[in-house]
């Protein structure tokens, strides 16, 4: 088959590999569709401790099943399928518990296991039992499917802050991911919401999704904005949807009283913050992260796509076939657009 191997940092070649074949306790899937996904280009840049070169990355993908092991039974050849990245090892206390991504293994698609930027994928008996697979409806594309998966991640994150009825809510970072977390919290209860990006192009589209504010931090100070669009009190969640330290730091200055603030995106390696923790004693807040998803969100992302009450399509900008995808992370990186989607 062919597929996309980063053989070493900043060198992803495209080539032919073997194809996989479908042991007893497997699953094998022909890829439609893979997102570049930020921790996709983080990892081509600056490695990651799971991967090892020459790897194949990719995980957020949807595709069609063409091969099953004689011990499957929960899928079968014709499936339509969404994948995930984070899989439950399904045997530690995290994974017994229900969270999986908190797994000490950390086992995850495209990482210690061949990804999506590839003509096929293989799905192991771990992944099959406990990893986020989930079929698609007959209405749903594979490039929908394959944004399941960062919608999941978005779901975690907000279940964590607990919105309420009435809330406003602070999304600060308005690239593809901080864009979904916008429609999630108005169906959630969220009645005023507030993007903040440093750079206007993307302030656009978050007003498209639903935001009622947006802010340009390159233009003005972004504390005292919302400070002022909360009569001087603060919002009640804050999301940092961004690799910006200081927007850390900025975040407990915006809360609320008894607010809620979620670091969401990832820092780069090495990052260091300094926070000023009495404003989270005084004012009661609640600070918690969000890393990855578990299964039970995929399934819940895969069906609010299906049921039309998310609609992915406007966060697909462009598409490129698997020999552009140096041009994909390229342009992905760039932020000319939103979603970019690879089609193996």
């Amino acid at each position: 088959m062919k597929a996309a191997v980063l053989e070493s940092l900043e060198n992803l070649v495209v080539q032919e590999v073997p194809t996989p074949v479908a042991g007893p306790d497997d699953a094998l899937v022909r890829v439609h569709a893979c997102a570049v996904c930020g921790s996709d280009i983080r990892i081509f840049h600056h490695g990651n401790n799971r991967v090892h070169p020459p790897a194949i990355l990719g995980h957020e993908s949807a595709g069609e099943i063409v091969a099953v092991g004689a011990n499957v039974t929960a899928f079968r050849v014709g499936d339509r399928v969404a994948l995930g990245s984070d899989v439950p090892c399904g045997e530690c206390d995290f994974c017994r518990a229900g969270y999986g991504n908190n797994c000490q293994i950390n086992y995850a698609m495209g990482y210690q296991f061949p990804g999506s930027f590839a003509e096929y994928v293989l799905l192991n008996r771990t992944v099959l039992n406990f990893g986020p697979v989930h079929r698609l409806p007959d209405q749903m594309s594979y490039d929908e499917g394959a944004l399941a998966e960062p919608l999941a991640c978005v779901l975690n994150a907000v279940e964590l802050v607990d919105i309420k009825l009435g809330d406003t809510v602070v999304v600060m970072g308005a690239g593809p991911i901080g864009c979904m977390i916008i429609p999630v919290v108005l169906m959630r209860g969220a009645t005023k919401v507030i993007a903040i990006n440093r750079s206007p192009g993307r302030l656009g589209f978050a007003k498209q999704v639903g935001a009622d504010v947006t802010v340009c931090s390159s233009e003005e100070e972004q504390v005292a904005r919302v400070l002022e669009e909360t009569g001087g009190l603060g919002a009640d969640v804050i999301f940092t949807a961004n690799p910006t330290p200081s927007s850390h730091a900025d975040a407990l200055q915006m809360a609320r009283n008894r607010g809620r603030v979620n670091f969401f995106g990832g820092l780069p390696a090495g990052s260091k913050v300094e926070l000023e923790t009495n404003i989270i004693h005084y004012k009661e807040l609640i600070v918690s992260g969000a890393h990855g998803s578990v299964p039970r969100h995929h399934r819940l992302a895969v069906e609010l796509i299906a049921s039309g009450k998310l609609d992915m399509k406007p966060f697909i900008s462009h598409r490129f076939p698997l020999d552009e995808v140096n041009e994909a992370f390229r342009v992905a990186e760039s932020k000319e657009g939103l979603r970019v989607i690879v089609k193996p």
